[in-house]
């Protein structure tokens, strides 16, 4: 139950809250940082806080949060130019749990080949990790991801076609490594 009005800021701003993982999945890649992540999520809820009333019934409030999460990190870069951004490893606080169905093997497989995607497209190009994010973890259109990037879709579209194939040509090489050792550990 809630003790706040319909229509008051803290109700509407509990709307967006479901979209706050995949916030921090942007935000993490964008950062790469765990720490920065966290605040650039908190400093996003903060400022759509203080928009809420500005927002107009029906908007699409997942994009709208992407938008100012987007717009906060490079207003941060610009005050911070010269700073560089260091990817910090083992910075995974996700817990992962066996899946009873699996074997240990096989759940160490998938374990490993999930890293390795993550670790390819850590590899990619800051633009070609928010599209990829964007369209394949957050599954946003698109025009939506047009709007958070504020370029037209048909560049969205041909950053994702070269991300992905970025992507595949870095995992293929790391599949065929990994294949190589599981066939040796085997054998």
């Amino acid at each position: 139950m809630s003790l706040t009005p319909e229509g008051s800021p803290v109700v509407e701003a509990a709307a967006g809250i479901e979209h706050i993982d995949g916030l921090f999945s942007y935000a993490l890649v964008l950062t790469r940082n765990r720490s920065e992540a966290e605040d650039l999520v908190q400093e996003t809820y903060v400022r759509a806080i203080r928009a809420m009333g500005s927002l107009r019934i029906g908007s699409n409030v997942k994009g709208w949060l992407f938008t100012i999460l987007r717009n906060i990190w490079f207003n941060q870069l610009r005050h911070r130019r010269t700073a560089k951004v260091v990817a910090m490893d083992g910075e995974e606080n996700a817990v992962d749990f066996a899946d009873t169905a699996k074997d240990p093997y096989a759940f160490y497989v998938s374990k490993m080949e999930h890293q390795q995607v993550r670790e390819a497209i850590q590899r990619l190009p800051a633009d070609f990790r928010e599209v990829i994010l964007l369209r394949e973890f957050e599954e946003l259109s698109y025009q939506e991801i047009a709007t958070i990037l504020d370029c037209p879709a048909g560049t969205v579209m041909s950053r994702l076609a070269r991300a992905r194939t970025k992507l595949r040509t870095l995992l293929s090489a790391a599949f065929k490594t990994s294949d190589f050792a599981r066939k040796e550990v085997m054998e």
